[in-house]
């Protein structure tokens, strides 16, 4: 039985994701960015959260941690190198590792750049991916602590997923990502369509994620380093895929 997927919009732009195994009563919370849009979600679902799975440190995607362990007292679960700046964590976690929900497991992907430390989730059986502020939709995390060639080795982990993979990012940024794609691939007739269908969400209150891999390998500048047409825009025919990443994330920094 399929897992279900509820996408909860916290502060201003975040986005937590509840995992629910309907056969096994378990449920799982992606991220945690304040407390009391999530606890109202679950109460509304009648479900008992059980796990809460960090991505990274960051403040906008633990602060609503503490209260709903109180409420709940859910399992922590977050990065073995991040342990020191996450909340107190049941489980530590490093690439390679699995964790479970019900009869499903999760891969945990080292994803380091956005932050040294940050993880993903994979799950193969559901075909979900939860890549919060790696890989995002249309782009991808600015580099607060880890290097472009960081970043750069670490999408390409996610770029070899399956191309169905729903990609569960952890922020409402699409329209300005793809407000500076179409700079960099101003003819890509996919990312033309994107904009249009991203406009028309947008005006009509509606999330923009998650999306799907297949869509990003279309459409995000990011996991298409080597596109020849990129590269002649940025007249960088002749350079590395790495250093056609590293100019794109610096020409999207300025963006």
């Amino acid at each position: 039985m399929a897992l279900d997927l509820v996408t909860i919009p916290c502060l201003k732009d975040n986005y937590a994701y509840l995992l629910h195994d309907a056969a096994a009563d378990e449920t799982v919370l992606i991220d945690a960015p304040e407390a009391a849009p999530i606890l109202a979600e679950l109460k509304k679902r009648g479900w008992m959260l059980d796990a809460i799975w960090l991505t990274h440190h960051h403040w906008d995607h633990i602060d609503g941690v503490g209260p709903i362990v109180e409420a709940t007292s859910a399992a922590v679960l977050g990065a073995a190198a991040d342990a020191h700046r996450l909340p107190p964590l049941t489980r530590e976690l490093s690439e390679g590792d699995t964790i479970q929900i019900g009869g499903e497991l999760a891969h945990v992907i080292d994803v380091s750049g956005h932050t040294v430390g940050h993880i993903a989730f994979y799950l193969p059986t559901s075909g979900m991916a939860f890549t919060a502020d790696s890989l995002m939709a249309a782009g991808c995390g600015r580099l607060f602590e880890g290097s472009p060639e960081m970043m750069f080795a670490n999408l390409a982990k996610l770029r070899a997923l399956p191309p169905e993979t729903l990609i569960c990012s952890g922020h409402e940024y699409t329209t300005s990502n793809l407000a500076f794609a179409i700079t960099v691939d101003p003819e890509n007739e996919a990312l033309q369509a994107r904009i249009a269908r991203v406009a028309k969400a947008r005006a009509e209150g509606r999330a923009t994620v998650p999306s799907r891999l297949s869509g990003e390998l279309a459409t995000n500048p990011f996991l298409r380093a080597d596109d020849a047409y990129i590269r002649a825009t940025l007249g960088m025919p002749q350079a590395t895929d790495a250093e056609v990443f590293t100019r794109l994330r610096a020409m999207k920094d300025k963006f």
